[in-house]
């Protein structure tokens, strides 16, 4: 499994209701209320060799009130 970093934008005053579908469709291992640019940010694990992008478009940005989103890709460092 792969560790991936996504920050969500939510629209204003939706960012409760972002965060309730996701925890539903039970993608992430961690979800976090932020502070700045973006609403939240998840930790999604993805199988490796599997389509980091194909699976955020079908399981996360079909969510209503999704604004804009950041994918951070992890590497091994040591």
């Amino acid at each position: 499994m792969k560790p991936v970093f996504l920050q969500i934008q939510c629209s204003p005053g939706k960012t409760y209701d972002v965060a309730k579908a996701m925890y539903e469709r039970e993608i992430a291992s961690e979800l976090y209320s932020t502070s700045g640019e973006f609403d939240l940010l998840a930790k999604i694990y993805i199988q490796e060799g599997d389509d980091i992008g194909k699976f955020i478009n079908d399981n996360v940005l079909d969510i209503p009130h999704i604004v804009r989103s950041l994918t951070t890709l992890t590497f091994k460092a040591f």
